[in-house]
């Protein structure tokens, strides 16, 4: 699911902030590029000016990407085997006008966004069979189905009991801002204050004195009409859409999710409806560098191949496993996964997809997930260690997401992580991006993390193209900027725990580190 909402949780009546932004600094134009809690992305480039780079392929398998965004242009794939708009499939590859990558969410009658979570279709199709039955007449096959089905609606039902709950609260924060923002500018008198006015400003008014930091978020635009009424179309979305056992999300499509052979569906197009989460994916990757526009991507020699797979809501087993291997059989280098889930019906067929990748050296990056939890214990599909896997896959790295904090808050509030499970942290806090139609904007998660780490990957393979992509992983994780020994806040907590804990490495990339590293593996080769 591609959870580009994170909810502010905001104590309407005191105007109290508990959340995921710890009173940060918004960021500066490309701060994970820099030094710090930055990748020292531009020290890397420093390094390599006198080589010269090859061009990598990017898979973004993602709700879509804007392929005419002024600052992607030139960064878009084109599949050259492929003749424009002739309803032909030129190439064999068994889809037509393939000519960007493809929309597995698509059909000549249109596009899917909204989908069900994978516990409301889960429980869809066990409702049919159990609504009505009686627990002392099952048999033990059925008896740990019919308790996988109460369970999960027990889920579904106080989740959405608390969407609808939530619903009036955000048109409550909503309504009174306009009122609060008033109120802090005349004690501050200061109209249109920023983040440094909010932190010299000392409340004259004592209703004011717990608001620094709700001022603060007002100041830095996180907290606006605009977000709320995001929230407010979120949990909306949540009742209508995502946890509605009734809404048919496969329809329009018209294919068999749970049948791998049933493959004639999709279309071309690759922006899709809603391109804002993979649209600033593919920014982060691959935007222009240099060019004044938006924020700088992190490789500089690389082409972006749209997989629209992810919708809002879960993404279908099916759609990735397919997504994955087109990627491969297309020449990706790299494929960027920012979704996750926390049921996989056909996590076999998925696998499979994965260890067809591993097989061909492609590396896989997968963004941890923004659910503050310990994903060594809970599960985060798709996964690098399945219950029923018998080999390892060498090509797969989980990213949890970092801030520009290292001193307590280093982790942000909202990722997942895991000592054995999550590889490495990487920036996923306040990135400013590209969105569609040409524009901008600050988004946080590990689904910004996770391209962070793919555009680090493709700019080595870029610089070092003798190199394999799993000595390129053992690079980047290598060389990690360790953290380990340092106290830092457990994410969605206060406590202050090791941060080498939170991952395998105890660290965050850093780019000018793996470029050295990648000159001594080169070196070491001849």
């Amino acid at each position: 699911m591609k959870k580009r909402f994170i909810a502010l949780s905001l104590a309407l009546f005191s105007f109290g902030v508990m959340n995921y932004f710890y009173g940060q600094v918004p960021g500066t134009l490309n701060w994970y590029n820099g030094k710090s809690a930055g990748m020292n992305t531009e020290k890397a480039y420093s390094t390599l000016k006198k080589r010269t780079s090859t061009t990598v392929i990017v898979a973004v398998i993602d709700s879509g990407i804007d392929i005419e965004h002024e600052d992607l242009k030139g960064k878009i794939w084109t599949n050259t085997d492929e003749i424009p708009n002739n309803g032909i499939d030129d190439d064999n590859n068994g889809y037509i006008d393939d000519i960007h990558g493809w929309n597995f969410l698509g059909s000549p009658e249109g596009n899917q966004n909204q989908a069900r979570l994978e516990k409301t279709r889960m429980y869809a199709k066990l409702n049919q069979r159990f609504a009505d039955a009686d627990p002392a007449k099952l048999t033990a096959e059925e008896r740990a189905d019919y308790d996988l089905f109460k369970k999960l609606e027990k889920e579904i039902m106080s989740e959405r009991k608390d969407a609808e709950a939530n619903i009036p609260q955000y048109e409550q924060i909503k309504a009174a801002l306009p009122m609060i923002r008033e109120k802090i500018a005349a004690d501050m008198g200061k109209e249109n204050f920023t983040v440094a006015d909010v932190e010299k400003w000392k409340p004259k008014d004592p209703q004011l004195s717990g608001m620094k930091d709700l001022a603060m978020l007002i100041a830095s635009g996180e907290l606006t009409e605009e977000t709320m009424q995001e929230a407010i179309d979120h949990y909306k979305s949540t009742l209508e859409y995502h946890l509605n056992p009734d809404f048919n999300d496969r329809k329009m499509i018209g294919d068999n999710p749970d049948d791998f052979n049933d493959v004639k569906y999709g279309n071309n197009d690759v922006e899709g409806p809603d391109a804002l989460h993979g649209t600033h994916v593919g920014g982060i990757i691959g935007a222009i560098r240099g060019n004044g526009l938006g924020g700088d991507g992190v490789a500089d020699n690389v082409l972006l191949m749209s997989l629209r797979a992810v919708p809002d809501g879960d993404e279908q087993d099916k759609d990735i496993a397919l997504a994955i291997r087109y990627a491969v059989d297309n020449g990706a280098s790299v494929i960027n996964m920012s979704f996750g889930k926390g049921y996989s019906p056909h996590q076999k067929e998925v696998y499979e997809a994965l260890a067809y990748a591993d097989s061909k050296g492609v590396l896989l990056i997968h963004a941890a997930g923004n659910d503050a939890e310990n994903v060594d214990e809970k599960d985060n599909f798709p996964s690098s260690s399945y219950s029923f896997q018998k080999q390892k896959l060498g090509h797969y790295i989980t990213i949890g997401a970092s801030t520009r904090d290292p001193k307590e808050h280093l982790a942000a509030g909202f990722s997942n992580y895991g000592q054995t499970k999550v590889d490495v942290f990487a920036p996923g806090y306040e990135i400013y991006n590209t969105v569609p139609q040409s524009e901008y904007k600050n988004l946080q998660g590990t689904s910004m993390a996770a391209p962070m780490v793919a555009g680090v990957a493709a700019m080595l393979k870029s610089y070092f193209p003798k190199l394999s992509m799993l000595e390129i992983k053992e690079a980047i994780l290598s060389s990690a900027k360790s953290y380990k020994g340092t106290k830092q806040s457990l994410p969605g907590s206060e406590d202050l725990v090791d941060f080498g804990t939170l991952s395998v490495t105890g660290g965050v990339v850093d780019v000018s580190a793996a470029v050295k590293k990648c000159l001594e593996m080169e070196k070491a080769k001849g």
